[in-house]
């Protein structure tokens, strides 16, 4: 079925299934697997703007297409698509092989279409992906939803491509025109943010596999909504920091949602699905003003889907009350980083780990239902002891709440690479990294690597990449035996993670002495011998992954909702008509 424009999310790499490749722990505390095919939430706001202006609109994860089946032929699902637009996003760095390989397929099969890139990742990069032949325009910025409307409308009924804010092109003769950065809103509240759109997209294009947010998603879903654009932090090693927004989005102070609107969003989502909804940015960024209208909006609206926040910094006995007495159930998480208080101000984040322990007992004091706490491996200031004492603190916070409280604990490498536009990787001398890629195609070659070690973009004054990956294997060894100690986890489930973690270890260790063979054909056929066990290790390789599953019905199981939304959806007065 045509379309005006497509949205492809590619994986890591392209193609994953036909190279011998490791990717040991780097995805084993976010949903998705380590070739990252969770596309980001940008694409269904864009999605509704265009789909409300008339264009119609499609989702295609590649990603996740290839992980569902081994033998789905990209090129041919590529080929059969038609689209005046194919906007691939580039949006964090681990993408910049597949996203690039994947543009040159769509070009070689559509040649006079446009191939368009978006997101962080490309609009740091810009200069470097528009002198490439085979993408055509660049969307620059973190709000480009309106961009894109202009954009759509100037190729199908004429006009001037100068006019369209944020956009980085070539005209006919190549030559390359940089429209500057104007399309930079204040707040967020004018963005339309409807999961009805995607599905009714999806049921139109009869692609429901294709168009998941990442696999398995139609079993264990969680939806998303978000407080703010932008961030009023500074942590040293984010790509989302307040430093990097105005850097590489021209953006100089974070633009929220108000809390109004950001509840009216959980109640669509509530009229759809009966799934977790995640809320995107500490709310408290907003104001304490902010957090009381948000619980107000939520009384009166009466969200009874579980909803998890995720906090910046420590939380107090008053935002937990009125988190208790908003939401039916709500759940928090929190990313401390490293227990070291020297490692954690020298990034930013300037609380000890009292007030760690102290949001975690008035949490679940006010009724929270699970609490998930992240450290990583491979930070500023951190050795490899402090990395250790990390896992060991753990121990304080498991014994700091009650016995059946939900308190989930994770340590994981810092990885695969330092976020172009942070402080750290355009400081590095400043917090102490050295870093084996800075340009685009650097971070491609990286990737390519069939170790997780290889790939790393950095290493640190006070531990090599070869002491952070032994470390993270060091430290999750440590976490799951205190896990046990803590009577957190069973015995049967302890010695499975210290067998998956062992193996992994083992793994990483067989690849660096297979890639000291000196000839090519030998060091691959090995390579590819041990294939299959790499995959069996993609998931759970320093965690159990299951951990961050929300109770939450399948898709399925959601039907007569997901029928009684689209058709309150379609009255002609409702609240979500109004809205738009």
């Amino acid at each position: 079925m045509a379309t005006d424009i497509v949205f492809i999310h590619a994986p890591t790499v392209y193609d994953f299934r036909k190279k011998p490749i490791f990717y040991g722990p780097v995805s084993d505390v976010v949903p998705s697997s380590p070739v990252f095919e969770m596309y980001p939430i940008g694409f269904m706001t864009m999605s509704s703007h265009l789909e409300a202006a008339g264009f119609k609109t499609r989702i295609v994860n590649l990603a996740v297409m290839m992980l569902q089946n081994k033998k789905v032929d990209v090129e041919r699902v590529i080929e059969k698509l038609h689209a005046k637009v194919y906007a691939i996003d580039l949006h964090w760095m681990p993408h910049c092989h597949g996203s690039i390989e994947i543009a040159k397929i769509v070009k070689k099969y559509h040649p006079d279409a446009i191939v368009e890139f978006g997101g962080f990742s490309s609009s740091y990069f810009y200069e470097d992906l528009i002198q490439r032949p085979y993408i055509d325009m660049v969307m620059r910025g973190d709000s480009t939803e309106l961009p894109h409307v202009k954009l759509m409308q100037v190729l199908t009924d004429g006009g001037n491509l100068e006019d369209v804010p944020n956009l980085t092109w070539k005209d006919r003769d190549g030559r390359v025109h940089v429209n500057p950065i104007t399309n930079i809103p204040d707040d967020l509240d004018w963005c339309m943010f409807d999961y009805g759109t995607m599905i009714k997209c999806t049921l139109r294009n009869r692609d429901i596999k294709g168009a998941l947010p990442w696999l398995g998603w139609d079993k264990l879903p969680l939806t998303s909504v978000f407080t703010v654009r932008g961030c009023n932090l500074n942590c040293a090693e984010c790509g989302g920091s307040h430093a990097a927004n105005k850097r590489l989005l021209c953006r100089n102070h974070a633009a929220f949602r108000s809390p109004e609107k950001l509840v009216e969003d959980m109640s669509i989502i509530q009229s759809y699905l009966d799934t977790p909804i995640f809320v995107i940015g500490d709310p408290r960024q907003g104001g304490k003003d902010y957090v009381e209208r948000m619980v107000k909006a939520a009384r009166k609206e009466g969200i009874k889907n579980h909803v998890a926040f995720e906090i910046f910094n420590p939380g107090n006995e008053e935002f937990f009350s009125q988190l208790q007495h908003g939401f039916g159930e709500y759940s928090m998480e929190i990313s401390p980083d490293s227990s070291d208080e020297i490692v954690r101000i020298a990034m930013g984040k300037n609380y000890d780990n009292k007030s760690v322990e102290k949001t975690l007992t008035s949490a679940f004091a006010n009724g929270c239902a699970r609490f998930d706490v992240f450290y990583m491996t491979g930070l500023p200031e951190q050795t490899v002891e402090s990395a250790m004492n990390s896992s060991r603190e753990a121990r304080n916070l498991w014994n700091a709440v009650g016995r059946n409280d939900n308190l989930f604990i994770y340590t994981a490498p810092f990885a695969p690479f330092v976020d172009p536009g942070s402080r750290a990787f355009e400081e590095p001398e400043r917090w102490g990294y050295r870093f084996f890629a800075r340009t685009l195609d650097e971070h491609r070659a990286l990737l390519e690597n069939p170790s997780w070690k290889h790939v790393l973009s950095y290493e640190t004054k006070w531990m090599t990449r070869d002491m952070i990956a032994d470390v993270s294997y060091d430290a999750a060894l440590e976490l799951a035996h205190i896990e046990l100690e803590c009577g957190r986890t069973t015995k049967e489930a302890y010695d499975e993670r210290v067998e998956r973690t062992n193996i992994a270890r083992d793994l990483m260790h067989r690849i660096d002495d297979i890639l000291t063979i000196k000839d090519e054909s030998t060091r691959t056929a090995k390579l590819w011998d041990i294939k299959e066990e790499g995959e069996r290790m993609m998931a759970s390789t320093v965690c159990n992954k299951k951990d961050l599953d929300w109770d939450a019905g399948s898709i399925w199981s959601n039907g007569p909702r997901v029928v009684c939304g689209l058709i309150k959806s379609s009255w002609p007065f409702n609240r979500r008509k109004k809205a738009l």
